[in-house]
């Protein structure tokens, strides 16, 4: 039984970790970090992970990172070094740097790390990648919209230079994208869509190649309040029917016929997973999709766009 503390304990660890850790079985959930009350019964609460660590001394072998990007990699640096398995949500830190010092440092302590990528567990992306291997792709298309009010009501951080602005979503895209596709993704060219007065993109739209793809593959990333919602990811072999994502990679068609899904669902998945590794004692590091919006980022056109406000 793995003894699991989470730091951050907020809508996506109340609604997705604690759900999919309670159900695997292989976890006892023995504290949070929260500022908002954890209401759990038996599970100790605290608001700041240092006084966590300290008091739960001996009583914790692994740790749910779930705070928003910025303090991941501090307080992953500590959770390692308090000799706990560490389990990131995504994005796993704001830059390359700051996760190939953490994957650097596991390494060297022995220790687990797991960058999770939740999307990539989708129950759909591993039938897709399996249809995908060893193709060359005719074209490919990826198109996620949805409206910020309804995920982050409210939450200036997503604004910030830390937060990733409409990449918060996007970023799901390109780590299924990364997945599936039997070849490095390079960004070519990026639109990024700024609010007047914010520090990150509302709208953004991606040109990549791939050595495997005959054509410019096409990504459409778009977070304005009313937008009409589809995470969606469409790929045309050069030889064979459409192989289409949709739901953000829940639902599967080949040739616009349905196809049942095989996975369990990402957190499921994601516990499941982090139980091998800690068996196995093995980290997963994959930095792909952070590659490829650091590489948007750079290579990025800006235009500024309308004032952004918050649905009343």
């Amino acid at each position: 039984m793995i003894r699991l503390g989470i730091i951050g304990y907020g809508k996506i660890a109340r609604d997705a970790h604690r759900p999919a850790l309670t159900a695997h079985g292989g976890y006892h959930l023995k504290a949070v970090v929260t500022r908002a009350g954890c209401g759990d019964e038996g599970v100790r609460c605290f608001d700041d992970a240092g006084r966590m660590l300290e008091a739960m001394r001996g009583e914790l072998d692994a740790v749910a990172i779930t705070t928003p990007p910025g303090p991941r990699y501090a307080v992953a640096r500590t959770c390692l070094d308090a000799g706990l398995d560490c389990l990131l949500e995504k994005p796993p830190t704001p830059t390359l740097g700051e996760i190939e010092a953490l994957r650097d440092e596991a390494d060297r302590s022995g220790r687990v790390l797991f960058t999770t990528w939740h999307s990539q567990y989708a129950a759909a992306v591993e039938q897709a990648r399996a249809l995908l291997a060893r193709k060359r792709i005719s074209s490919m298309r990826i198109c996620w919209r949805e409206d910020v009010n309804t995920y982050h009501p409210g939450q200036d951080w997503v604004w910030e230079a830390e937060g990733f602005g409409v990449f918060d979503p996007g970023i799901n895209a390109l780590s299924i994208a990364s997945r599936i596709t039997p070849g490095k993704l390079i960004v070519d060219e990026a639109l990024l869509r700024i609010p007047e007065g914010r520090q990150q993109p509302i709208t953004a739209r991606l040109t990549l190649s791939s050595p495997v793809a005959d054509k410019p593959i096409e990504a459409v990333f778009d977070w304005s309040p009313g937008v009409e919602q589809e995470w969606s990811i469409a790929v045309q072999p050069v030889d064979g029917p459409e192989i289409r994502l949709t739901r953000g990679g829940a639902d599967l068609t080949v040739g616009g016929e349905p196809q049942p899904a095989m996975g369990p669902g990402e957190y499921p998945a994601i516990y499941a997973e982090f139980v091998r590794l800690i068996e196995n004692r093995t980290s997963h590091v994959d930095i792909e999709p952070l590659r490829l919006v650091a590489d948007a980022y750079m290579l990025g056109r800006r235009e500024t766009a309308a004032a952004f406000h918050w649905r009343s």
